[in-house]
């Protein structure tokens, strides 16, 4: 999954930290075992977790920092782009043709797990093609360097990607992956769902029983991780997941970051002046949010399942993308993309 994340440090104090490695084009540099915290990591991985002190230390002695991944992490599109110009990286007719391929292809597994599960076959088909384009884009870094990188040269977060360093080593021992030849994004996400290491070792499965839970060409594994990751996160089958919104004239416009929890009800909305359409009972959880449209400003409701949506990736933007591209995929599988599948008033309530 993406692992964009929020930092509690003022943006100053990422910007120093990443510009002061950036100063001189791609600067790459071998990771120094001698440093202190470098040091402490080995020592970690070799009493807590039984690992071999020269496996881990060639491991590390062969990874890179890279500057590359620095910048990247410092301005990740959900949090520099308005909603219109983020929705329409993914809402166009070559991404839902090349879903609607997809989903053609793997039909049978999507509908297995959609009743196994009870996640639809349009919310995993939505997340794989805002995720990697369907598998077609899936990271060109060593996951070892990304997580090295920005474990030991990231300040801000150093501490949460140097776990996820640790949970590298341990994926690639359980699994019997060669550490070194693992590639994935610039925050170390891996495979066509983009799955962190210890989102990896917490949620993918083996969804064809062959004995390994392969989340980079094994569509049954990917597809069934996915749904488990939804599952595990109270997905509630046959439940909206947004619905469009309209301010009445009693309503307060809500602040352009309303959070990522819902922490108002169908009934405090609806009694606030915010009009929307749902079936759910008045004590469902839901939240107004306000986007920057193309053509002005939108107002959704989030319910409990879009919720849901931002634990695979902390982000509004993200979530709505995710939801409206399975939507519209959906629709074209077996009519083909329509202009009207495009239009921002795609407010399908339940996938």
């Amino acid at each position: 999954m993406n692992s964009t994340v929020r930092t509690t440090k003022p943006a100053s104090i990422v910007t120093v930290a990443v510009s002061s490695l950036l100063m001189f084009p791609s600067f790459i540099q071998a990771i120094d075992l001698d440093r202190a915290e470098v040091q402490e990591f080995v020592a970690d991985l070799v009493e807590t977790h039984e690992f071999d002190p020269a496996y881990v230390q060639a491991a590390l002695r062969a990874s890179k920092s890279n500057d590359s991944i620095l910048e990247a992490i410092s301005r990740p599109a959900e949090r520099t782009m308005p909603w219109h110009e983020y929705r329409a990286i993914f809402m166009t007719p070559e991404r839902i043709r090349a879903g609607a391929t997809f989903w053609r292809q793997h039909r049978e597994v999507l509908n297995q797990i959609e009743l196994n599960t009870g996640v639809p076959a349009e919310m995993l088909v939505g997340i794989i093609g805002v995720e990697s384009y369907f598998g077609r884009r899936t990271g060109n870094y060593r996951v070892i360097d990304a997580l090295a990188t920005l474990g030991f040269d990231y300040p801000p977060r150093s501490k949460f990607f140097r776990r996820e360093l640790t949970e590298l080593f341990l994926l690639a021992r359980e699994e019997r992956f060669d550490l070194e030849s693992l590639q994935g994004s610039y925050a170390g996400a891996m495979g066509p769902p983009q799955f962190i290491p210890s989102s990896y070792r917490s949620y993918a499965v083996d969804g064809n029983g062959d004995g390994q839970r392969n989340l980079f060409t094994d569509w049954d594994d990917i597809l069934s991780s996915v749904a488990n990751y939804f599952a595990a996160h109270d997905w509630r089958p046959g439940q909206p997941v947004t619905a469009r919104g309209t301010l009445g004239s009693t309503a307060a416009d809500p602040p352009a970051d309303s959070g990522l929890s819902p922490k108002e009800t169908v009934a405090s909305l609806s009694a606030s002046g915010v009009m929307f359409a749902t079936e759910l009972e008045g004590t469902a959880p839901a939240q107004l949010m306000k986007l920057e449209g193309a053509n002005g400003t939108e107002y959704w409701v989030g319910f409990h399942n879009f919720y849901v949506i931002t634990r695979y990736n902390r982000s509004v933007l993200y979530a709505l993308a995710a939801f409206q591209l399975g939507v519209a995929v959906g629709l074209a599988v077996d009519t083909g993309p329509a202009e009207t599948e495009l239009g921002e008033g795609i407010t399908n309530a339940t996938p």
